[in-house]
Protein backbone atom coordinates (compact mmCIF):
# COMPACT_ATOMS: atom_id res chain seq x y z
CA UNK A 1 0.00 0.00 0.00
CA UNK A 2 1.36 3.39 -0.97
CA UNK A 3 1.87 6.20 1.50
CA UNK A 4 -0.64 9.03 1.33
CA UNK A 5 2.06 11.34 -0.02
CA UNK A 6 3.10 9.28 -3.07
CA UNK A 7 -0.15 7.70 -4.26
CA UNK A 8 -1.61 8.89 -7.55
CA UNK A 9 -5.04 7.41 -8.37
CA UNK A 10 -5.19 5.63 -11.74
CA UNK A 11 -7.58 6.86 -14.41
CA UNK A 12 -9.80 3.81 -13.83
CA UNK A 13 -9.83 1.95 -10.51
CA UNK A 14 -9.55 -1.84 -10.62
CA UNK A 15 -9.76 -4.41 -7.86
CA UNK A 16 -6.41 -6.17 -8.12
CA UNK A 17 -5.24 -6.49 -4.52
CA UNK A 18 -6.50 -6.75 -0.97
CA UNK A 19 -7.33 -3.40 0.58
CA UNK A 20 -5.48 -4.13 3.81
CA UNK A 21 -6.70 -3.55 7.33
CA UNK A 22 -8.78 -5.62 9.68
CA UNK A 23 -11.66 -6.24 7.28
CA UNK A 24 -9.69 -6.79 4.07
CA UNK A 25 -10.81 -10.41 3.73
CA UNK A 26 -14.50 -9.49 3.49
CA UNK A 27 -14.33 -6.29 1.46
CA UNK A 28 -15.19 -6.57 -2.21
CA UNK A 29 -16.63 -4.26 -4.88
CA UNK A 30 -19.51 -6.53 -5.89
CA UNK A 31 -22.79 -7.65 -4.31
CA UNK A 32 -24.65 -10.94 -4.23
CA UNK A 33 -24.07 -14.32 -2.58
CA UNK A 34 -20.79 -16.24 -2.69
CA UNK A 35 -22.20 -19.48 -1.33
CA UNK A 36 -25.45 -21.39 -0.95
CA UNK A 37 -26.46 -21.31 2.69
CA UNK A 38 -29.98 -21.08 4.03
CA UNK A 39 -30.74 -19.18 7.21
CA UNK A 40 -31.94 -21.06 10.28
CA UNK A 41 -35.47 -20.43 11.54
CA UNK A 42 -36.44 -20.64 15.20
CA UNK A 43 -39.70 -20.85 17.10
CA UNK A 44 -40.52 -17.15 17.54
CA UNK A 45 -42.40 -14.71 15.29
CA UNK A 46 -39.32 -12.55 14.71
CA UNK A 47 -36.09 -13.94 13.34
CA UNK A 48 -33.04 -11.72 13.71
CA UNK A 49 -29.74 -12.37 11.94
CA UNK A 50 -27.08 -10.17 13.43
CA UNK A 51 -23.88 -9.51 15.33
CA UNK A 52 -23.37 -7.51 18.53
CA UNK A 53 -21.93 -4.41 16.87
CA UNK A 54 -23.51 -1.01 17.54
CA UNK A 55 -25.86 -1.52 14.59
CA UNK A 56 -26.82 -4.97 15.81
CA UNK A 57 -27.31 -3.75 19.37
CA UNK A 58 -29.93 -1.25 18.24
CA UNK A 59 -32.32 -4.03 17.25
CA UNK A 60 -31.76 -6.36 20.19
CA UNK A 61 -32.19 -3.44 22.60
CA UNK A 62 -35.40 -2.50 20.80
CA UNK A 63 -36.75 -6.04 21.03
CA UNK A 64 -35.88 -6.31 24.72
CA UNK A 65 -37.56 -2.95 25.39
CA UNK A 66 -40.71 -4.13 23.60
CA UNK A 67 -40.76 -7.34 25.63
CA UNK A 68 -40.29 -5.32 28.82
CA UNK A 69 -43.35 -3.28 27.82
CA UNK A 70 -45.39 -6.49 27.59
CA UNK A 71 -45.45 -6.99 23.82
CA UNK A 72 -45.29 -10.79 23.67
CA UNK A 73 -45.33 -10.68 19.88
CA UNK A 74 -41.82 -9.25 20.03
CA UNK A 75 -40.34 -12.59 21.09
CA UNK A 76 -37.40 -13.32 18.86
CA UNK A 77 -34.64 -15.68 17.90
CA UNK A 78 -31.29 -13.92 17.47
CA UNK A 79 -28.99 -15.90 15.20
CA UNK A 80 -25.29 -15.10 15.06
CA UNK A 81 -23.88 -13.86 11.76
CA UNK A 82 -20.08 -13.98 11.80
CA UNK A 83 -19.18 -11.27 9.34
CA UNK A 84 -15.46 -12.00 9.66
CA UNK A 85 -16.18 -15.45 8.23
CA UNK A 86 -18.41 -14.16 5.44
CA UNK A 87 -21.78 -15.42 6.75
CA UNK A 88 -23.41 -12.29 5.31
CA UNK A 89 -22.61 -13.47 1.79
CA UNK A 90 -24.60 -16.71 2.08
CA UNK A 91 -27.60 -16.96 -0.22
CA UNK A 92 -30.11 -16.97 2.63
CA UNK A 93 -28.72 -13.83 4.21
CA UNK A 94 -28.53 -12.02 0.88
CA UNK A 95 -32.20 -12.89 0.35
CA UNK A 96 -32.96 -11.22 3.69
CA UNK A 97 -30.66 -8.27 3.00
CA UNK A 98 -29.31 -7.73 -0.53
CA UNK A 99 -26.82 -5.28 0.96
CA UNK A 100 -25.12 -8.08 2.95
CA UNK A 101 -24.91 -6.07 6.16
CA UNK A 102 -26.15 -6.93 9.64
CA UNK A 103 -28.74 -6.70 11.07
CA UNK A 104 -31.48 -8.32 9.03
CA UNK A 105 -34.94 -9.15 10.39
CA UNK A 106 -37.54 -11.54 9.03
CA UNK A 107 -41.03 -11.15 10.50
CA UNK A 108 -42.84 -14.49 10.25
CA UNK A 109 -45.87 -13.47 12.30
CA UNK A 110 -48.12 -13.04 9.24
CA UNK A 111 -49.17 -15.21 6.29
CA UNK A 112 -46.02 -14.27 4.36
CA UNK A 113 -42.56 -13.53 5.77
CA UNK A 114 -41.57 -9.86 5.68
CA UNK A 115 -37.90 -8.95 5.41
CA UNK A 116 -36.60 -5.71 6.90
CA UNK A 117 -33.02 -4.54 6.55
CA UNK A 118 -31.07 -1.45 7.65
CA UNK A 119 -31.13 -0.91 11.40
CA UNK A 120 -33.10 2.35 11.28
CA UNK A 121 -35.77 0.75 9.10
CA UNK A 122 -36.01 -2.18 11.52
CA UNK A 123 -36.46 0.15 14.51
CA UNK A 124 -39.20 2.09 12.77
CA UNK A 125 -40.90 -1.09 11.53
CA UNK A 126 -40.99 -2.56 15.03
CA UNK A 127 -42.11 0.72 16.62
CA UNK A 128 -45.02 0.97 14.20
CA UNK A 129 -45.87 -2.73 14.40
CA UNK A 130 -46.23 -2.58 18.19
CA UNK A 131 -47.25 1.04 18.60
CA UNK A 132 -44.42 1.78 21.00
CA UNK A 133 -41.33 3.94 21.42
CA UNK A 134 -42.25 6.36 18.64
CA UNK A 135 -44.50 9.38 19.31
CA UNK A 136 -47.93 9.69 17.70
CA UNK A 137 -48.08 13.47 18.01
CA UNK A 138 -46.93 14.84 14.64
CA UNK A 139 -44.41 17.35 15.99
CA UNK A 140 -42.91 14.90 18.47
CA UNK A 141 -42.81 12.20 15.82
CA UNK A 142 -40.98 14.54 13.45
CA UNK A 143 -38.39 15.29 16.15
CA UNK A 144 -37.94 11.59 16.86
CA UNK A 145 -37.50 10.64 13.21
CA UNK A 146 -35.14 13.56 12.63
CA UNK A 147 -32.77 12.25 15.31
CA UNK A 148 -33.21 8.67 14.09
CA UNK A 149 -32.12 9.66 10.59
CA UNK A 150 -29.43 11.95 11.99
CA UNK A 151 -27.85 8.84 13.44
CA UNK A 152 -28.15 6.91 10.21
CA UNK A 153 -26.42 9.69 8.32
CA UNK A 154 -23.83 10.59 10.96
CA UNK A 155 -22.55 7.26 12.25
CA UNK A 156 -20.67 6.34 9.05
CA UNK A 157 -18.35 9.27 9.76
CA UNK A 158 -17.78 7.88 13.25
CA UNK A 159 -17.44 4.21 12.31
CA UNK A 160 -16.31 3.99 8.70
CA UNK A 161 -14.42 7.25 9.01
CA UNK A 162 -12.88 7.86 12.42
CA UNK A 163 -13.03 4.31 13.74
CA UNK A 164 -11.53 2.82 10.61
CA UNK A 165 -8.59 5.16 10.27
CA UNK A 166 -7.90 5.44 14.02
CA UNK A 167 -8.19 1.76 14.94
CA UNK A 168 -8.24 -0.52 11.90
CA UNK A 169 -6.38 0.93 8.91
CA UNK A 170 -3.02 -0.74 8.21
CA UNK A 171 -1.26 2.63 8.32
CA UNK A 172 -1.93 5.72 10.43
CA UNK A 173 -2.81 8.62 8.14
CA UNK A 174 -2.74 11.91 10.01
CA UNK A 175 -4.98 13.74 7.57
CA UNK A 176 -7.70 11.05 7.69
CA UNK A 177 -7.61 10.73 11.49
CA UNK A 178 -7.70 14.50 11.97
CA UNK A 179 -10.52 14.91 9.46
CA UNK A 180 -12.79 12.34 11.05
CA UNK A 181 -11.82 13.13 14.65
CA UNK A 182 -12.94 16.70 14.00
CA UNK A 183 -16.25 15.53 12.58
CA UNK A 184 -16.81 13.04 15.41
CA UNK A 185 -16.25 15.74 18.01
CA UNK A 186 -18.62 18.04 16.13
CA UNK A 187 -21.27 15.32 16.27
CA UNK A 188 -20.71 14.83 19.99
CA UNK A 189 -21.19 18.56 20.45
CA UNK A 190 -24.45 18.42 18.47
CA UNK A 191 -25.69 15.75 20.86
CA UNK A 192 -24.38 17.52 23.95
CA UNK A 193 -26.19 20.73 23.05
CA UNK A 194 -29.43 18.89 22.37
CA UNK A 195 -29.21 16.94 25.62
CA UNK A 196 -28.57 20.14 27.56
CA UNK A 197 -32.13 21.17 26.75
CA UNK A 198 -33.88 17.79 26.60
CA UNK A 199 -33.85 14.66 28.76
CA UNK A 200 -33.90 12.43 25.69
CA UNK A 201 -33.20 13.18 22.06
CA UNK A 202 -36.82 13.53 20.98
CA UNK A 203 -38.00 15.25 24.17
CA UNK A 204 -39.17 14.02 27.54
CA UNK A 205 -39.77 10.44 26.41
CA UNK A 206 -37.36 7.64 25.56
CA UNK A 207 -37.78 6.62 21.89
CA UNK A 208 -36.23 4.77 18.99
CA UNK A 209 -34.04 7.85 18.46
CA UNK A 210 -32.23 7.10 21.73
CA UNK A 211 -32.10 3.40 20.93
CA UNK A 212 -30.45 4.16 17.57
CA UNK A 213 -27.94 6.70 18.85
CA UNK A 214 -26.91 5.13 22.17
CA UNK A 215 -24.91 2.09 20.92
CA UNK A 216 -22.71 4.37 18.81
CA UNK A 217 -22.41 7.63 20.71
CA UNK A 218 -23.20 6.35 24.19
CA UNK A 219 -20.60 3.65 23.64
CA UNK A 220 -18.12 6.24 22.42
CA UNK A 221 -18.80 8.50 25.40
CA UNK A 222 -18.16 5.63 27.83
CA UNK A 223 -14.89 4.67 26.15
CA UNK A 224 -16.25 1.44 24.64
CA UNK A 225 -15.43 2.15 20.99
CA UNK A 226 -12.00 2.08 19.35
CA UNK A 227 -10.12 2.81 22.61
CA UNK A 228 -10.55 6.47 21.69
CA UNK A 229 -12.13 7.99 24.80
CA UNK A 230 -9.04 9.89 25.93
CA UNK A 231 -8.07 10.85 22.38
CA UNK A 232 -11.46 12.49 21.81
CA UNK A 233 -11.78 13.90 25.36
CA UNK A 234 -15.24 12.35 25.64
CA UNK A 235 -15.47 13.33 29.32
CA UNK A 236 -16.01 16.92 28.22
CA UNK A 237 -19.49 16.14 26.88
CA UNK A 238 -21.29 16.18 30.21
CA UNK A 239 -24.83 15.98 28.88
CA UNK A 240 -23.97 13.05 26.63
CA UNK A 241 -22.38 11.36 29.65
CA UNK A 242 -25.54 11.84 31.73
CA UNK A 243 -27.74 10.48 28.95
CA UNK A 244 -25.40 7.55 28.21
CA UNK A 245 -25.34 6.50 31.86
CA UNK A 246 -29.11 6.72 32.22
CA UNK A 247 -29.83 4.65 29.15
CA UNK A 248 -27.05 2.18 29.89
CA UNK A 249 -28.67 1.42 33.26
CA UNK A 250 -31.98 0.32 31.69
CA UNK A 251 -32.47 -3.46 32.19
CA UNK A 252 -33.57 -3.98 28.58
CA UNK A 253 -30.50 -2.17 27.33
CA UNK A 254 -28.24 -4.22 29.58
CA UNK A 255 -29.77 -7.36 28.09
CA UNK A 256 -29.94 -6.24 24.48
CA UNK A 257 -26.36 -5.04 24.24
CA UNK A 258 -24.90 -8.49 25.00
CA UNK A 259 -26.91 -10.45 22.41
CA UNK A 260 -24.81 -11.81 19.50
CA UNK A 261 -21.73 -10.34 21.17
CA UNK A 262 -18.39 -12.07 20.56
CA UNK A 263 -15.96 -9.84 22.44
CA UNK A 264 -15.24 -8.67 25.96
CA UNK A 265 -16.25 -10.15 29.30
CA UNK A 266 -17.62 -13.69 28.76
CA UNK A 267 -20.46 -12.85 31.18
CA UNK A 268 -21.47 -10.12 28.72
CA UNK A 269 -21.56 -12.38 25.69
CA UNK A 270 -24.73 -14.18 24.68
CA UNK A 271 -23.86 -15.56 21.27
CA UNK A 272 -27.44 -16.44 20.39
CA UNK A 273 -30.74 -15.68 22.08
CA UNK A 274 -33.72 -18.00 21.66
CA UNK A 275 -35.41 -17.65 25.06
CA UNK A 276 -35.51 -15.10 27.86
CA UNK A 277 -33.83 -17.64 30.14
CA UNK A 278 -30.73 -17.61 27.93
CA UNK A 279 -29.52 -14.45 29.70
CA UNK A 280 -29.27 -16.44 32.92
CA UNK A 281 -28.15 -19.76 31.52
CA UNK A 282 -26.21 -19.36 28.28
CA UNK A 283 -23.80 -16.45 28.51
CA UNK A 284 -20.27 -17.51 27.61
CA UNK A 285 -19.06 -17.69 31.23
CA UNK A 286 -21.85 -20.20 31.95
CA UNK A 287 -21.11 -22.15 28.77
CA UNK A 288 -17.42 -22.34 29.65
CA UNK A 289 -18.18 -23.47 33.20
CA UNK A 290 -20.19 -26.39 31.86
CA UNK A 291 -17.25 -27.45 29.73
Amino acid sequence: MSNASDYTPPKVWTWNKASGGRFANINRPIAGPTSEKELPVGKHPLQLYSLGTPNGQKVTIMLEELLALGHKGAEYDAWLIKIGEGDQFGSGFVAANPNSKIPALVDRSGPKPVRVFESGAILLYLAEKFGALVPTDSAKRAECLSWLFWQMGSAPYLGGGFGHFYAYAPTKIEYAIDRFAMETKRQLDVLDRRLAESKYLAGDDYTIADIAVWPWYGGLAKGLLYGAGEFLSVHEYKNVQRWADEIGARPAVRRGRIVNRLQGDPAAQLHERHDASDFDLKTQDKVAAKG
